[in-house]
Formats: C-alpha cells, sequence, structure tokens
C-alpha cells in the first residue's frame, strides 16, 4: 500500500473518532462534566505517557521538555493552549450531554473558516476572493442562527473560536503530536488532580464511587483523547495538506447526523438554511485551497 493510501486511511480513521465522539460522552451523562474533563486530562496523560514508555521515547520527551524551557515565548504559548484546549474539551462534553450535539458540528464546520481569518488577523495571511466570500457566507449563517435562536449560538461559536485560538498558539511550536499532548496535559495536570482531590474529600466523586463500567468510562476517556490524534499525526506526514482538509468535514457531517437522527435533536428548515450556508461555504473554501495547492505544485 502506497503512503498516500495509507496517509488517507489514518486521517479518516481519526475524524471517524473524532464524529463519533458523542457515543461515546452520552454513555456518562450521569456525571458532571467538570469531573469528566479532570478524568480525561488525568488519564490522557498517564496513557499518554505510558505510550511513550513502552515506545522508548522518554528521552525525546524530555528532550522537548527542554527544548521548550529554553524557548520561554514558546514554553507559556503551549501552557496558553493548554488551558483553552481544555475549554474546548469541556464545551463539547457539556454540549453533548446537556442535547446540544447539532450545535457542535456547527462550531466544527466554521472553525476551519475562522482559522484562515485568524492567519489574517495574527500572520499577515492573504485571503484570495473566493475565500473572502466563503467567509462572508459562514458569517451570515451564523447571524440567520442567532436571529433564530434569539442569541448568538454561543456553543459552537467558542468550540471554533478556542480550537482556531489552539491552532494559532501551536503554530510556529514543533512538536510531536504524542509527546505534545503529554506536555500539554501536564500543565493542566495540577489543577486535575486538585479538583479530583476536592471531590474525594467532599464525597462527590462518581469515580470509584458509582459501577465499574463508569470508571472504566472515565478512564477510557483519556485512550480516546490519545488515540485519534496519534491516528490525525500518522496521516497528516503521508497525505497532502488539501486532502486531510477535505477528510476533516467527515467529523462534523458524523456529529451532525448523530444528533439529529440518533439523538432526535431539533433540526429546523432555518437551521437546515444555515447549516447549507455553511456548507456553500465550505465548498468554495475547498475548491480555493485545492487551486491554491496545484498552482503551488505548477510553480516548483
Amino acid at each position: 500500500m502506497s503512503e498516500f493510501k495509507k496517509g488517507v486511511i489514518f486521517a479518516l480513521l481519526a475524524y471517524l473518532c473524532w464524529g463519533l465522539f458523542p457515543l461515546f460522552w452520552k454513555q456518562l451523562t450521569h456525571v458532571p462534566s467538570m469531573e469528566i474533563l479532570a478524568a480525561r486530562v488525568i488519564w490522557a496523560f498517564v496513557f499518554t505517557w505510558l505510550y511513550l514508555v513502552l515506545r522508548k521515547q522518554s528521552k525525546p520527551l524530555w528532550q522537548d521538555v527542554k527544548q521548550l524551557w529554553q524557548q520561554k515565548t514558546a514554553f507559556w504559548q503551549l501552557g496558553i493552549a493548554s488551558f483553552v484546549i481544555s475549554l474546548n474539551w469541556f464545551t463539547y462534553i457539556w454540549a453533548v450531554n446537556h442535547n446540544h450535539i447539532v450545535q457542535t458540528s456547527l462550531g466544527y464546520y466554521i472553525n476551519p473558516i475562522l482559522s484562515i481569518l485568524f492567519g489574517v488577523i495574527f500572520f499577515k495571511e492573504r485571503l484570495t476572493s473566493a475565500q473572502k466570500l466563503a467567509t462572508v457566507i459562514a458569517i451570515s449563517a451564523v447571524l440567520l442562527l442567532a436571529i433564530y435562536y434569539g442569541e448568538l449560538p454561543w456553543i459552537a461559536l467558542i468550540l471554533a473560536f478556542s480550537f482556531a485560538t489552539y491552532g494559532v498558539l501551536k503554530k510556529k511550536i514543533r512538536l510531536d503530536a504524542t509527546r505534545g499532548l503529554v506536555i500539554e496535559t501536564f500543565f493542566v495536570l495540577p489543577i486535575a488532580l486538585s479538583y479530583y482531590i476536592y471531590l474525594f474529600v467532599q464525597g462527590d466523586a462518581v469515580f470509584l464511587h458509582s459501577d465499574v463500567k463508569t470508571s472504566l468510562l472515565l478512564m477510557l476517556g483519556g485512550i480516546l483523547t490519545a488515540i485519534p490524534l496519534i491516528l490525525f499525526a500518522m496521516g497528516a506526514q503521508r497525505a497532502p495538506l488539501y486532502v486531510v482538509g477535505f477528510i476533516q468535514y467527515l467529523s462534523p457531517t458524523i456529529t451532525l447526523m448523530l444528533g439529529v437522527l440518533i439523538y432526535q435533536e431539533p433540526f429546523s428548515k432555518i437551521q437546515f438554511i444555515a447549516f447549507g450556508l455553511v456548507w456553500l461555504a465550505i465548498v468554495i473554501f475547498l475548491i480555493s485551497m485545492y487551486r491554491q495547492f496545484t498552482r503551488k505544485k505548477l510553480m516548483m
């Protein structure tokens, strides 16, 4: 099998995992979202660190830490990024377990377009005419939903802005995805552990105080955090950027279908029109990205 095909398969598996996440978090609706987040941070750190130890990657991990410490700006940027992605995780878990799966899918549909805007703002990147049009259409969709809901779709916007901000903070930090996850979770690990100690002292912890299945699921959340990241890293190394960029829309599409078809969340005509505008923006955006990629290849 060619490296390209392997890359596509790895990317598909990664986004399939992310798209199916609501099925997993729905098993933990009886657990407070903050405890789920704390467990996710702790067990993601534990299992990813063990994975690196088994692969004899402890030395490169320590070298990454030392290199980051020597570059203070990058070190603290990664620290802020870890808190930003924690906000993203919490929002997603809370939204899924409070029947807002459709809004989470919207957030991840508009995230790539928002990331382009951030590139313009923070890195002086230029938008093509098609990308400007896609951005205007996406903003129109958000405004339409704001009118429909009577307020801005906050869940979708928090997810999109937090993930785009996370991307900006990590843009110039070159780290292996798995080792990076260990370092990122380490930044918030003390808070997660302190929160769990508080829960145990107060007698409010669900972990180890409920059924075995719940405790195992809370631990499994850490593994499921690491697996798609590892798969994504393996895919991104082998497949062209525009291919991975196209595949990423598999995740919110699966999530949207789960929300509407499995969990029976409302999906009105206005929402359909708004999502239709977002899908149109994505098509324009992808065509523009593909053209840019092919032009660069021809110039090389």
